[in-house]
């Protein structure tokens, strides 16, 4: 999917001019993939494109206790390292794709808080798409720094570093999705004329080198969406993406061989079939991409209502009851069948029609059912044909949206995570992305690829230097132990800090349930309250602040956990608070 546009339907399509961004170097030479993989798979040719950032990079962040750590697979399931089933479950949250070379809504809200809304949503995992030329780019654009102050003047590469290093704060892992190679459109195979598969190869070494310290970054998805031309095992080294993605995933895996390799599937099947972009699995029955490394691979389809694309099975007089064939054919067999786990890479909708609310309430069903991993299309509301899990104002969660992912997600909390405060700064205003008209159908007749050419270089860009680079945001206070009382217990966790307030959250556990629940805690720097949700909260100056459960938090049964919040004006977040805890 796109972020502006949808993704599956964009030949030629320009992107929005948001924000200019540079290729600090010439790309690859033309080289055809066939001959250009075995080179730049090897250890050695990885080392020799790894730069002196990269080998220095980013120390490992340990990931928070909620996270699993590395994962493998077995069958038709991913597992922890321990051995226990696992469920990945995501939503991508997209702008490091585009011209913008950074999440989109950064002009609204803080990384922090956006990151925390996911997660107090239910989710475990960030869907991270990316564009080969924002790696390589000198900066971004359309960040509000009176919210996001740590982001001044931070490359996208460093920009990417400090998104996992709070996802891992939040309790997040990440997955990271080669959405683009340049940040203009979509691609239909893994390659064009500017970005050589060479180069494609020798980023996604360069990325598992940096973070191969730091089970934050589970995965990775090597190429967003194949189709048109792309054809699976069809022997043809320019298109056969199964092949590409063998190679791929190999010179992956010869860096870091903890990672999950995610490999989509294509648009025009051989059996004469089509699907969605990245949807087609049929090929895997009979040529699966089996790599050196054993149990990494997990296959991610795409798959969208007929808002999106009238694809035939939504006009079929059976339709919704055919759906799970559609499915079981495409990629459902798959893990059906313990050839290897399947993570749904993308779904999403308005919600806006009947046939749409058939769509979604079947297909969140057939993956409850079958303990499918996905990762929901998107957090951004500013997706064009689906919308996002948040409203227009990047707080608000989509009370519908989340109701209907109830069976997949933990949480899915309907109320707001408010961001930061503003801190005046002499920024300017970034200028938010305007919505989409029109979405393109799907190919029909494939077209062909360019050879690759070199990429030419454009002109740059300065960075920011009006508003300067502040001191590190302070890291989150780990979750307190725990405080018992009669039916429930309750921790307290900080979400996120500023120079003027923080964000804390409470998390209420119900052990034999509770009717309703208050929760004290010290705090002598606190000077009102902004905003709560959940519970509402009173503040007594220079003393302490009181919250009680209110509306969905107030009644918390037996083995389940409300994740509630408060935004405090303070000049100083508490330092593991103990709890006075009441409870009826």
């Amino acid at each position: 999917m796109s972020e502006i546009l949808h993704s599956r339907a964009r030949t030629g399509l320009v992107a929005l001019v948001l924000g200019a961004v540079l290729l600090t170097g010439t790309a690859a030479a033309s080289v055809s993939p066939a001959t250009a993989s075995a080179a730049a798979a090897s250890p050695a040719a990885a080392a020799a494109r790894v730069t002196d950032a990269v080998s220095t990079a980013v120390t490992a962040t340990a990931a928070t206790p909620t996270t699993p750590g590395w994962l493998h697979t077995s069958g038709g399931t991913i597992l922890t390292a321990s051995g226990a089933p696992y469920v990945i479950k995501g939503v991508s949250w997209f702008g490091m794709e585009t011209s913008n070379c950074a999440p989109h809504g950064l002009w609204t809200i803080s990384l922090a808080s956006g990151l925390a809304q996911i997660k107090a949503m239910g989710f475990t995992t960030l869907r991270l798409p990316f564009s080969n030329e924002c790696l390589a780019a000198p900066a971004t654009s359309s960040i509000n720094y009176a919210v996001n102050p740590d982001l001044v003047d931070t490359t996208p590469q460093e920009l990417l570093d400090i998104v996992v290093s709070k996802a891992a704060a939040a309790g997040l892992t990440v997955i990271l999705d080669r959405h683009r190679p340049d940040s203009g459109a979509q691609s239909e195979l893994w390659y064009t004329a500017q970005y050589s598969e060479a180069r494609w190869i020798a980023d996604w070494q360069a990325l598992a080198a940096r973070y191969r310290n730091d089970p934050t970054v589970i995965g990775v998805d090597l190429h967003n969406e194949p189709h048109g031309p792309a054809c699976w095992g069809c022997g043809n080294p320019e298109t056969d993406w199964q092949a590409a993605a063998t190679r791929g995933g190999n010179a992956v895996l010869s860096v870091n061989p903890n990672l999950l390799i995610l490999v989509e599937g294509i648009e025009n099947q051989a059996s004469g079939t089509s699907t969605w972009w990245g949807g087609g699995l049929s090929g895997v029955a009979a040529k699966p991409v089996t790599l050196t490394v054993p149990n990494r691979v997990v296959y991610s389809p795409h798959d969208y209502p007929a808002s999106v694309y009238a694809q035939k099975w939504f006009s079929a007089s059976t339709y919704p009851a055919n759906l799970t064939s559609v499915w079981d054919a495409n990629w459902g067999y798959i893990s059906k069948n313990g050839i290897a786990p399947v993570l749904v890479g993308e779904f999403g909708s308005k919600l806006e029609t009947t046939s749409d609310t058939q769509w979604m309430s079947a297909l969140v069903g057939y993956l409850a059912a079958n303990k499918t991993s996905f990762a929901y299309w998107s957090f951004n509301p500013n997706s064009g044909d689906t919308g996002g899990i948040v409203a227009d104002d990047w707080v608000t969660p989509q009370a519908t949206k989340l109701a209907a992912l109830a069976p997949l997600v933990t949480s899915g909390a309907t109320t707001p995570i408010p961001a930061p405060a503003p801190t005046p700064t002499a920024s300017a205003t970034p200028i938010p992305t305007p919505k989409p008209a029109v979405t393109p159908k799907p190919t029909v007749t494939p077209t062909a690829t360019p050879k690759p050419t070199v990429t030419p270089k454009p002109t740059a860009t300065p960075k920011p230097t009006v508003t300067p680079k502040p001191s590190a945001t302070p890291t989150a206070t780990p979750t307190t132990a725990p405080t018992a009382a009669a039916g429930a217990t309750v921790a307290w966790q900080l979400q996120n800090a500023w120079s003027v307030g923080y964000v804390t959250e409470l998390l209420v556990t119900g052990t034999t349930g509770v009717t309703g629940w208050t929760a004290t805690w010290p705090d002598t720097k606190a000077t009102s309250i902004v905003n709560a949700w959940g519970m509402t909260c009173t503040l007594t100056a220079k003393t302490s602040i009181t919250c009680t459960g209110s509306d969905w938090a107030a009644v918390v049964p037996a083995g389940q956990t409300a994740r509630v919040g408060v935004q405090v004006a303070a000049s100083a977040a508490p330092v593991s608070p103990v709890l006075t805890v009441t409870t009826r």
